[in-house]
C-alpha cells in the first residue's frame, strides 16, 4: 500500500517514537511510505522511508501525494488530511496519539477534530473509552511497544554503587507538559533526598528541550539532581539500566512508554495513574501506582528503598510482563487494522 504520514516533527518522545517505530517498519514490509512535514519539523529518528519537507509552515492539501491511505495523528494534521481525502487522494484514518481536548490549549478545535473521520486508532482501553464516550466513535486499539535495543544489561549487580532513583523531565515551557505533573514529581523527589541523602537523583531530557529551556537548566544547578541528556537509544537505554527505581508523575497518557521502556530494562516502577498506563501496571504486583489525590508518589519511592525485596520483585516481574509489547506487534496490528478498513471501503 501507499501510506502518507503528515507529522508536524520527529523529535525525541513517546508520540514521535511511535510514528518512526511504524513508518519504518511499515516501509520494511514493503509498503510505499510517504512522511509529510512543514516547516520547523525535526526529524530525530533515523528514518526508512520518504520525507518530504514542504517548506511550508502549515500542511496544504496540494502536498499529499496520491495514496491508498492518509494517516493523520496530532488534531493539526486531521483538516487538512480529511480535505486530502475528499480530493481523492487516499482514505484518511487518524491514529490519535493523545486525546488533546482534555489537557492541551484550543480544546474547541481539538474536540472537533474527532467529528473528521470515522476511522481511528487509539492506544489504549482507557482512550478507546474516552473518545467513544465523547464523540460516539470506537476506536481500534493499536498498542505501543518497546524497541529491542532496551534490555536488562545487568548493571545494578555490580558492588559498591550507590542507588539510583530516575525520572524524565521535559521542558516546561510551551504548556505541553502540564499532564506531566513536574512540579510534583520534583517535590516528592526532594522528600525523597531528604529522608535517604544518600541515594542518587537522576533526571532525564532530551538535549534538545534541555538547550531550549532555563527551568531544565537551573535544575543542573541545584546539588540535589544529576541532569542526563540521553541523544539516542543507546544512551537512554543506559541511564534506564542506571535507574533501580524510574518514577512517573504523569497523571493523562494514552500510552505512558517511559515507564514501559524502563520495567524492560529491568527497573521497579513507581508511577502515579495516567489511563494508559493501566495497560501494562498492576499496583503491587509490577509496579507501584498511586492516584494523583493521594499524594503518596515520595512514600511509595521510599518504600522500594527501603525494602529490596519488594523492590527486586516488582522490577522482575514488570521486565516480564513488558516482554509482549514489541513494535512488531504494534505494526503487524496497525497493518492488519489498514487492510480491513482499506478493504471494506472498496467493497
Amino acid at each position: 500500500m501507499k501510506i502518507t504520514f503528515p507529522v508536524l516533527t520527529l523529535c525525541r518522545g513517546g508520540a514521535q517514537r511511535m510514528l518512526a517505530e511504524l513508518a519504518n517498519r511499515l516501509s520494511a514490509m514493503g509498503h510505499e511510505i510517504t512522511i509529510i512535514m512543514p516547516l520547523g519539523g525535526t526529524v530525530e529518528y533515523e528514518m526508512g522511508c520518504n520525507i518530504f519537507l514542504t517548506g511550508k509552515k502549515k500542511l496544504e492539501e496540494s502536498d499529499f501525494p496520491v495514496a491508498d491511505v492518509i494517516v493523520s495523528n496530532y488534531y493539526t494534521t486531521v483538516a487538512v488530511s480529511q480535505q486530502a481525502s475528499e480530493r481523492g487522494k487516499g482514505i484518511h484514518i487518524r491514529l490519535a496519539l493523545c486525546y488533546e481536548p482534555s489537557f492541551l490549549p484550543d480544546n474547541n478545535q481539538s474536540f472537533a477534530s474527532y467529528h473528521s473521520s470515522r476511522n481511528l486508532f487509539v492506544l489504549s482501553r482507557w482512550q478507546q473509552e474516552i473518545v467513544r464516550l465523547n464523540h460516539g466513535v470506537k476506536g481500534r486499539i493499536v498498542p505501543i511497544g518497546v524497541n529491542p535495543d532496551f534490555y536488562n544489561q545487568r548493571l545494578r549487580e555490580r558492588e559498591g554503587r550507590r542507588l539510583v532513583v530516575s525520572a524524565i523531565m521535559r521542558k516546561p515551557e510551551g504548556g505541553f507538559s502540564g499532564h506531566r505533573e513536574q512540579d510534583y514529581l520534583l517535590q516528592q523527589l526532594n522528600h525523597v533526598k531528604e529522608v535517604h541523602p544518600e541515594v542518587d537523583i537522576y533526571l532525564m531530557t532530551p538535549p534538545g528541550e534541555f538547550s531550549e529551556s532555563i527551568i531544565l537548566q537551573e535544575l543542573q544547578n541545584d546539588g540535589k539532581y544529576h541532569i542526563r541528556t540521553p541523544g539516542n537509544d543507546t544512551e537512554l537505554c543506559f541511564h534506564y539500566n542506571e535507574s533501580d527505581i524510574f518514577v512517573s508523575s504523569s497523571t493523562y497518557d494514552t500510552g505512558s512508554l517511559p515507564g514501559l521502556e524502563a520495567m524492560r530494562c529491568g527497573a521497579a516502577l513507581v508511577t502515579t495513574y495516567a489511563g494508559g498506563n493501566m495497560e501494562y501496571c498492576v499496583h503491587g504486583h509490577n509496579c507501584l501506582m498511586s492516584y494523583r489525590h493521594e499524594n503518596r508518589l515520595a512514600v511509595d519511592i521510599i518504600r522500594l528503598i527501603e525494602d529490596r525485596e519488594l523492590r527486586l520483585r516488582l522490577a522482575s516481574r514488570g521486565e516480564i510482563d513488558s516482554l509482549p509489547f514489541t513494535w512488531v506487534r504494534s505494526t503487524a496490528i496497525f497493518q492488519k487494522e489498514l487492510f480491513n478498513i482499506v478493504s471494506r471501503q472498496k467493497n
